[in-house]
């Protein structure tokens, strides 16, 4: 008889050893695949438990603020079944038949697959500790309060598309993945692409021209992602782009503003198969126009921003924008020449960092010149963009003085001290159950309530 049964327990043990390891991948894939979608970031309040929701996503329209997504049973998703949780994150659906506002970006994770939903639900219900807080109410002005209307909006602009190749792509499977990952997961569109009145993205595949031609949200602007030599990635390899989101360092350019939280919170923890295959779609994509002419650097000494340029920037950019050990490069940033100046006004403003990565170089920090007036703040931004970049509008007062007032009461950067003084951020942590990096969050690409 204990013969018989150790012969069963034998047969029986591959199985079991089997099961658990499947159990173990799905469990690693959908935590990864939570990481790629970058959930932390926007579900994650300052100074409160990963996932438990109640960031405030700044919109056109008003704040939206994120949701728990935490399997706690009465504020978060404990009680969503597979298919609840695929309508949420696919159809912009809650489990109650509430819409959501296409903060949460629904239109890109439409085209996720049935396996990746399903590891992503295995993760957020048994891996991710439940935190029994509930979020600040949404409150938008009437009509946009009427949440039934978001099926009319769904309606026209939320359609169900997946990634399809061009005939020169047609077999590639590097190509495939990467534009899974961008279109969906990723779902880099929602910053990179610009909107329309209807708050829509305008084009959400490769087949669009806009698509990923850069978009401003919440008062930063999200560089352009195709080919364009000056504004966009023409000039990167691939090489330069897989290493930007590993570092938040590449082609002497640095991740600024929201990016940075993607760099830390998501990109870095890619794997680098997956973010060359990212870069390999986005070189793929072609210019959405012609290259700008690179107008001759003038002896700027006489030009209206120069001085302040050489007095408060160049220690740390270089007389000749190139960028040195202390700063990146100004000098054909694609951000710095983009037709629309407002990251460049804000980093002026309110000053800046670069991303903290494990295993990384510690940040660089900009302070914030708040002090400087509209007209110098305008003048030295105009400076910076047409000097060392493209043919670039120029900056305003006026437009200086109305970022100023929409960031009014934000923090401006201080660069810490040897001594101590202002402190930097902890390094980031590769586990997703550590705190994530989060401040005010960009306007759309995130998900709200």
């Amino acid at each position: 008889m204990l013969r018989a049964c150790l012969i069963l327990l034998a047969l029986l043990l591959p199985d079991v050893a089997e099961a658990q390891t499947m159990r173990h991948d799905k469990e690693d894939r959908g935590e990864y695949l939570a990481r790629v979608g970058d959930c932390v970031s926007c579900h994650t309040a300052p100074g409160k438990p990963n996932y438990g929701g109640g960031l405030a996503i700044n919109s056109p329209f008003g704040a939206i603020y994120s949701t728990n997504i935490t399997p706690d049973k009465q504020y978060g998703i404990g009680a969503y079944s597979l298919d609840d949780f695929k309508r949420a994150v696919r159809q912009g659906v809650a489990r109650d038949g509430h819409h959501l506002y296409p903060a949460m970006p629904y239109v890109s994770f439409s085209a996720t697959s049935d396996a990746d939903m399903a590891a992503l639900y295995d993760y957020f219900k048994h891996q991710v500790a439940p935190v029994h807080i509930k979020p600040p109410q949404t409150q938008l002005p009437f009509p946009l309060n009427q949440r039934w209307g978001m099926a009319l909006w769904n309606l026209f602009f939320a359609p169900k598309t997946t990634p399809k190749p061009s005939a020169k792509n047609v077999g590639d499977a590097q190509w495939a993945r990467g534009a899974y990952l961008v279109q969906t997961l990723g779902h880099c569109g929602a910053c990179h692409t610009p909107r329309g009145v209807a708050y829509n993205e305008r084009g959400t595949t490769s087949e669009a021209t806009t698509y990923l031609a850069g978009g401003t949200l919440d008062n930063w602007h999200a560089p352009n992602l195709r080919g364009d030599t000056d504004t966009g990635l023409g000039r990167w390899s691939e090489g330069d782009i897989a290493a930007f989101l590993k570092t938040g360092h590449g082609a002497n350019v640095a991740a600024f503003g929201s990016m940075t939280q993607v760099v830390e919170n998501s990109s870095q923890f890619m794997s680098d198969a997956d973010r060359l295959a990212i870069a390999h779609y986005l070189k793929s994509l072609p210019p959405q126009g012609k290259a700008s002419p690179v107008p001759a650097q003038v002896s700027g000494r006489e030009r209206p921003g120069a001085g302040i340029y050489a007095s408060a920037c160049a220690r740390c950019h270089g007389l000749d924008g190139k960028g040195t050990e202390k700063a990146p490069a100004l000098a054909g940033n694609p951000a710095v020449v983009s037709a629309d100046g407002t990251s460049v006004m804000r980093i002026v403003l309110k000053g800046g960092r670069t991303a903290e990565v494990t295993g990384g170089a510690a940040p660089q920090f900009m302070p914030g010149f708040e002090p400087l007036n509209d007209r110098e703040i305008a003048e030295v931004a105009t400076y910076v963009r047409q000097d060392f970049g493209a043919d670039a509008p120029a900056a305003t007062p006026g437009t200086v003085a109305q970022l100023r007032r929409a960031l009014k009461g934000q923090p401006v950067q201080s660069v810490p001290s040897i001594n101590g003084g202002s402190q930097s951020a902890k390094p980031a942590r590769s586990s997703s159950r550590s705190t994530a990096k989060s401040s005010s969050r960009r306007g759309a690409g995130r998900p709200g309530a």
